[in-house]
Order: structure tokens, then C-alpha cells, then sequence
């Protein structure tokens, strides 16, 4: 029994080491675990740090990549609009000499037609000549058969006069009477001519549209209707409706219309009143309210200054219809004092036209208004280097100033006022530079605030244009369809 006993302490003396150093060895094991867990927390925290240092750093790099890529972009785009000013430049410069050639072709061309009408213009005059003699012997002959008949007339009765003297003498003031006062009716008539009526202008414009109308007005309205010039009339009017805003169709109709006017068989005036009117009619025959008829316009422009530079006599008939189908481009205004004043024939005389017998109405009035105002000021801006204009910029000025010193705010001006900047403020701006900017000032500070000041009675569109080109600086961009017209006219001459 002792000895089992003994095996047994000993068997559980050697079970109690045996499990003190297995829970030793756990320990150690754990222990050695929590050390490497530790470490492994280290490690991915300096990982971590590592990771938000590189992330920062690249960053970094990405900005100052992106720095150097914004500067690099800068500096090829400054270089490319560099080339393309400069390759513009060499355009304009290839385009301006072509177009000097061109001109210097052409005005050898007027001289040698010159030289030619002038022999064909004194064999007229010879021929002339020998009418008039002929007329003047047959005048002669008539006048001498008229006083003998007025002399044997006159004879036979003397005799009645002598007995009749005095009943003569008193019946003689009798007609005194009547002619002087027929010759006040007259004067009345005159004077009375516009009642009711005030004329806002300035006097040279008036001289000036006198002066262009009683030249206009030597050639009768009707002079197409005869046989005899109905065929120009025809012949102008097909070139001017085939115009458009291209290369091939500016130079066909101006190289048409130059040789229709200077043709031997229409005399000059009639040739310019017939184009001048086919012209300005081109408001009518298009449609004004139509996108591309400010690029007509400037078309237009363009065929006008060519014409005109060949013959001279022409602007004078082209500026005389302005002037007569639109008042404000004189510039003009006619203000009916009283509502008597405000009748048919005053909205006649102001330019309203008659449809089906009845005056049109006032928003195609104004329409009618603002195109031939764009006309006027696309002919008035039109420049070519080396090429006079006979009616350019410099009148365009003047216009300008005349118009904003004589007429009233209404608005009829402000739209015909927006409508010439729209056209050719980008010219005058690139032209007169501050001296415009004194002008669109003057428009901001007195002719818009007057405007307003008329409350409901002006249309808010006439405030509106005009005061958003002030606002969106309109007169620094170049109006759409002009740039098109010199690309065209300058590729005419390559």
C-alpha cells in the first residue's frame, strides 16, 4: 500500500510539474504573441504615416505638374495667337496690295472708257449742234409767222381800243387785283406748306437734302416706264436681285452694275436714278426682319462703294432716296404740333407706306425704319484701303453728331439710332476711339434718361437696345456679317 502510494505522489508530483510548465510555456507564448501583436501595430501606424506622407507629397508633385502644364498651355496658346495675328496680318497685307492692283487695273480701264465716251460725246455734240441750228432756224421762222399774226391782230383792234379806253383803263385793275391776289394765295401756300408742323434738323443736313433732291428730282419717278429706258431699268433691277452675301455675287453684280452706268446708250442721270432706286427698294424686295439681311447689308455696302468709286455721280442719287424714303437718314424729324397736324398726308410725309389702300401700321414702320438705316450705315462704314469713299466714316460722324444734337428722344430715333450703332459703332469706335466713347456717354446720360422720362408711352424694346449695348459694350465686337463681307471681297482679288 505504501508502495502505491509513493508511485501515486510521485505520478502527481510529475502531473503538477507537467502542467506548471505547459502554463509556462502558454504564457511565454503569449507574451511573445502580444509583443508581435504590438509590433505589427507599429509597424502599420509608420505604414500609415508613411502612406499620408507619400499621398501629401504627391500632391504636391500633381500641383506643380498641373502648375507647369497651365504655364506651358498659356505659353503655346500666346504663340498661337501670335501666329494667327500675325498670318491674319499678312493677309490684310496681300489683301490691301491686291486690291490697290486691282483698283489701278480698273481706273486704267475708266480711262481708256473715259477717252472713249468723249469721242462718242463729241460726235453727239456735233450732232446736237446741227439739231439745234435746225430748231433755231424753224424757232425763228415760227416767231417771225407769230408777229405778223400778232401785228395784223394788234391793227384791227385799234380801232376798238381808242373807244373803249376808259372802260379799258377800269377794267385793266381789275386783273391787277387778281394777280396780286393770286401771287398772296401763293405765298400763303408756300409758307402754309407744313402747318402744324415742326422740323427738327440741322440747316446744312437741310441744304444738303435739298441740294441732293432737286438733282434727284431732275429725272422724272416714272422714267422706267418708257420704252426707251424700261430695258436699264430692267437690267439694274435683275443685277441688284441676284445679290447675296458672297464672293462671286458682290463682284458679278458690282462689275454689272458699273458697266449698266456707264453705258453710251442711257444717259448718266437716268442710269443713277434708276440704280439709286433699285438699290434702296432692296429694303422692300428682301425681307428686313430676316437674320441674314444684316449680312446683305454689308454686301450691299461693299457693291455700293465699288459703283461709286467708279461713278462718282452716283452717291448723290443713292443719298437723295435715303433721303426721301427714310427721314432720319438726312438726319430729320417732323413733329405734328397739334392732333389736326397728325393727318394721312403727315404719316405720308413721314414715311409711313399704304397697303391695301391703308397706311401701314407703326411696328412695320419702325421695321422699314431700322432697315434702311442698317443700309445707310453699312454703306457709310464700309472702308477699303486705297479705294476713296465718297460718303464714309467722316459723314457717318457727322450724322451721328447732327442727330443726337437736333432730334428728339422718341421712339422712332432710338430705334434708328440703335440700329446705326449696331452697324457701324465698331468702325466709329475703332476709328475716333474716345471721341466715340464721349458720344455713347452723351447717349447714356441725356437721350436714354429722356426717353424714360416719357413713362409708358415709349416701347420698352427702344430703352432696351440701346441700353444693352451700352451695357454689353456691343460696339467692341464686330458686327455679325461685316468680317464675311471682307473675307469675301478680299479673296475677290486673290
Amino acid at each position: 500500500m505504501e508502495k502505491r502510494s509513493i508511485e501515486k505522489s510521485i505520478l502527481l508530483e510529475l502531473e503538477r510539474d507537467h502542467h506548471l510548465k505547459i502554463q509556462e510555456e502558454v504564457r511565454s507564448k503569449l507574451s511573445s504573441l502580444e509583443v508581435c501583436h504590438q509590433n505589427e501595430i507599429q509597424r502599420a501606424i509608420s505604414a500609415f504615416a508613411r502612406l499620408q506622407k507619400y499621398a501629401e507629397s504627391r500632391k504636391e508633385i500633381d500641383r506643380r505638374l498641373d502648375v507647369q502644364f497651365q504655364r506651358k498651355i498659356a505659353e503655346v496658346l500666346d504663340k498661337h495667337l501670335s501666329m494667327v495675328q500675325r498670318d491674319h496680318e499678312q493677309k490684310s497685307q496681300i489683301v490691301e496690295r491686291r486690291i490697290r492692283d486691282d483698283a489701278a487695273v480698273e481706273e486704267a480701264k475708266r480711262r481708256e472708257q473715259s477717252m472713249k465716251e468723249e469721242k462718242i460725246k463729241q460726235e453727239r455734240a456735233r450732232q446736237e449742234a446741227e439739231a439745234r441750228q435746225k430748231a433755231t432756224a424753224k424757232l425763228a421762222a415760227d416767231a417771225q409767222k407769230a408777229a405778223y399774226e400778232a401785228a395784223q391782230k394788234e391793227a384791227a383792234e385799234k380801232e376798238a381800243a381808242k373807244s373803249r379806253a376808259e372802260a379799258v383803263s377800269t377794267s385793266s385793275q381789275i386783273p391787277q387785283n387778281s394777280v396780286a391776289h393770286a401771287t398772296m394765295a401763293t405765298s400763303t401756300e408756300i409758307k402754309s406748306e407744313l402747318p402744324g408742323i415742326k422740323i427738327y434738323a440741322d440747316s446744312s443736313a437741310l441744304e444738303a437734302e435739298s441740294r441732293r433732291r432737286t438733282l434727284h428730282d431732275q429725272v422724272p419717278s416714272n422714267i422706267y416706264l418708257s420704252k426707251e429706258y424700261s430695258r436699264y431699268d430692267r437690267q439694274i433691277g435683275k443685277s441688284i436681285s441676284k445679290l447675296m452675301p458672297t464672293t462671286d455675287s458682290v463682284k458679278a453684280r458690282a462689275s454689272e452694275l458699273i458697266k449698266a452706268l456707264d453705258g453710251q446708250d442711257c444717259p448718266r442721270p437716268i442710269a443713277c436714278r434708276l440704280f439709286a432706286d433699285k438699290m434702296i427698294s432692296i429694303v422692300k424686295s428682301r425681307n428686313p426682319t430676316d437674320k441674314t439681311f444684316g449680312k446683305l447689308a454689308f454686301a450691299c455696302g461693299y457693291v455700293m462703294l465699288l459703283v461709286t468709286n467708279q461713278v462718282p455721280d452716283a452717291m448723290d442719287y443713292l443719298l437723295a432716296e435715303f433721303n426721301k424714303v427714310c427721314m432720319y437718314t438726312v438726319p430729320k424729324h417732323l413733329h405734328a404740333l397739334n392732333a389736326q397736324a397728325r393727318n394721312t398726308d403727315y404719316f405720308r410725309l413721314i414715311g409711313y407706306q399704304e397697303e391695301d389702300g391703308k397706311l401701314q401700321s407703326t411696328e412695320k414702320y419702325l421695321v422699314n425704319v431700322v432697315a434702311y438705316v442698317k443700309l445707310y450705315a453699312a454703306m457709310v462704314q464700309t472702308e477699303i484701303k486705297g479705294v476713296r469713299h465718297p460718303h464714309g466714316l467722316a459723314e457717318g460722324w457727322k450724322w451721328l453728331a447732327m442727330f443726337l444734337n437736333t432730334l428728339p428722344a422718341i421712339p422712332a430715333t432710338a430705334f434708328a439710332l440703335h440700329a446705326f450703332l449696331k452697324v457701324a459703332g465698331f468702325a466709329l469706335h475703332k476709328k475716333y476711339g474716345s471721341q466715340f466713347m464721349k458720344i455713347l456717354d452723351v447717349i447714356s446720360r441725356h437721350f436714354i434718361p429722356a426717353l424714360k422720362a416719357q413713362g409708358s408711352k415709349v416701347h420698352p424694346e427702344a430703352i432696351n437696345n440701346l441700353q444693352n449695348y451700352l451695357n454689353d459694350k456691343i460696339y467692341l465686337e464686330e458686327p455679325e456679317g461685316q468680317y464675311l463681307a471682307q473675307q469675301l471681297l478680299s479673296k475677290m482679288f486673290l
